[in-house]
């Protein structure tokens, strides 16, 4: 008993890494395109075809279920882990306002990972009263029920209420109700993320009972395994390295 319990504190399941180590890649060539075709003018209809819509939308999907699977990886410290995204969330919110104030981010995908980590704080304990299956199905239905609450009505099998106006004043914005004059380049809500979030969250002991998924999430894929070991500190930095590239491009060829 004592020995498998060690056994299974020593594992890493890098696979899981490489899988987010794959998606920040996937974000990087994005936010490259986007730079390109719509901030540098290049192509500014290319963002409203379906193409950067599902491209777009499988990234975040994919950042947001690695998370939420990922949560009880580190439960000591994901208090510590919730406060620090904030933090940086809010410093990239500060600098997208002084720096490019019309791809301003407030709200971005780091503030709400980091809301997400803290709210599933309290959240933990009654979650596990709940069966994983059907704590999964449960978050899934209420994740395509609220998928457009920011647009202002929800989703039900051949109904679609509206919501009450009032609640779009602006007051409770980061719960998914922006106000009329919101803006931001990059906007992920409480609702209706944070249930996608709690999928990932449900799938980890769904997976992990099995002995040879664990063994199979244990393979390294060198390069995307470190990367995605690095999650935090590329995304900080790969967005001004890659406007200083476009910076140089736009100096040579437009």
């Amino acid at each position: 008993m004592t020995e498998n319990a060690s056994e299974k504190t020593r594992e890493r399941y890098y696979l899981i890494d490489a899988l987010r180590g794959l998606a920040l890649v996937s974000m990087i060539l994005y936010h490259f395109t986007y730079d390109i075709f719509v901030i540098y003018g290049q192509n500014p209809a290319w963002l409203g075809s379906p193409a950067a819509f599902l491209w777009q939308q499988g990234i975040c999907w994919s950042f947001i279920l690695i998370s939420g699977f990922s949560w009880r990886f580190g439960k000591g410290g994901n208090l510590k882990r919730g406060l620090f995204l904030n933090g940086i969330g809010f410093l990239i919110t500060a600098a997208t306002w002084l720096v490019i104030p019309d791809e301003v981010i407030f709200f971005g995908i780091l503030n709400f990972i980091g809301c997400a980590v803290l709210l599933t704080i309290p959240f933990a304990k009654p979650g596990e009263k709940i069966p994983p299956l059907l704590g999964t199905g449960i978050c899934l239905i209420l994740f395509g029920m609220t998928y457009s609450i920011q647009r202002g009505y929800l989703w039900i099998p051949g109904y679609f209420p509206e919501l009450p106006k009032g609640l779009y004043s602006g007051v409770l914005t980061i719960f998914g109700f922006p106000g009329p004059d919101f803006y931001s380049s990059d906007y992920f809500p409480v609702l209706p993320w944070i249930f996608l979030y709690w999928t990932g969250w449900f799938l980890y002991p769904l997976i992990l009972k099995n002995k040879g998924i664990r063994r199979f999430l244990c393979i390294r894929i060198p390069l995307l395994s470190v990367i995605g070991r690095k999650t935090i500190w590329v995304y900080v930095l790969h967005q001004p390295i890659l406007m200083g590239i476009c910076i140089v491009w736009s100096s040579f060829f437009l």
